[in-house]
């Protein structure tokens, strides 16, 4: 009976790794089917994208470089078809530097126009 388990679960890790595995290949196109660097140049530059790199990753080329407004981004494209597999923005990884959620200076900003607090005294808790 301990021979079946440690078979069936050492199965099911080599089948669950195998999926991780081909779930790392965006596109699965032969060599021989690839449009050339100068393509996807092309197609960036049709986007209004500034490229700083292209490379090859998970068998599609990578674009790394700037939108029309500046902002970071790395896209995937089809190399066959030079259609996009994936586009994201270099800043959305970061999400434990999120400079929207910082305090305002003391002093800065207004208090709301609500009742609950006047200039120069303690704000009023009601109950």
């Amino acid at each position: 009976m301990k021979k079946y388990l440690m078979a069936t679960t050492l199965l099911m890790s080599l089948g669950a790794a195998g999926v991780a595995l081909a779930d790392d290949d965006d596109c699965r196109v032969p060599m021989a089917d690839w449009q050339p660097r100068e393509a996807v140049q092309q197609v960036a530059e049709d986007q209004g994208w500034t490229v700083r790199r292209i490379k090859t990753d998970d068998g599609c080329y990578e674009i790394k470089g700037r939108d029309a407004t500046g902002r970071e981004i790395e896209v995937k494209i089809d190399p066959a078809t030079l259609a996009i597999v994936e586009f994201e923005y270099e800043d959305d990884d970061d999400d434990d530097d999120d400079s929207r959620n910082t305090a305002a200076p003391a002093g800065s900003v207004e208090p709301p126009a609500n009742g609950l607090f006047t200039p120069g005294t303690a704000p009023v808790v009601e109950q």
